[in-house]
């Protein structure tokens, strides 16, 4: 499984469409995505939204558009990117981003299963 996070209006704009994300496609050429172990290492770059905020979880077996796992920045780690649109179809869940007190990222309850690195 794999996450996209995306603010909540966004999110009530695109679902009912049986494809998504052009517009991040025309912005950065694939859309953003991380697997559940590593969202906590992303999840920072979200703390400062004040916008309700969603993690849309897709199968990524179930994605028509080619998906390529890159290390952009050199950390040794890859993440995945989605070169071309969202087949609404391999969307299998979308969860509230939780944040605590603080307005840092909560793992939820149903991704606790899944082990970070």
């Amino acid at each position: 499984m794999i996450i996209h996070c995306m603010k909540e209006s966004v999110w009530n704009e695109r679902k009912g469409k049986a494809f998504w994300g052009q517009r991040d496609l025309d912005r950065c050429g694939f859309i953003h995505c991380s697997d559940v172990k590593y969202f906590w290492r992303v999840a920072p770059h979200f703390k400062t939204v004040t916008e309700p905020l969603v993690l849309v979880c897709m199968d990524e077996t179930k994605l028509t558009a080619p998906v390529r796992y890159e290390d952009f920045d050199g950390c040794g780690r890859t993440y995945p990117h989605i070169y071309g649109p969202v087949n609404q179809s391999a969307v299998v869940q979308v969860l509230p981003f939780l944040k605590d007190a603080d307005g840092n990222y909560r793992k939820n309850p149903e991704l606790a299963h899944i082990k970070e690195e």
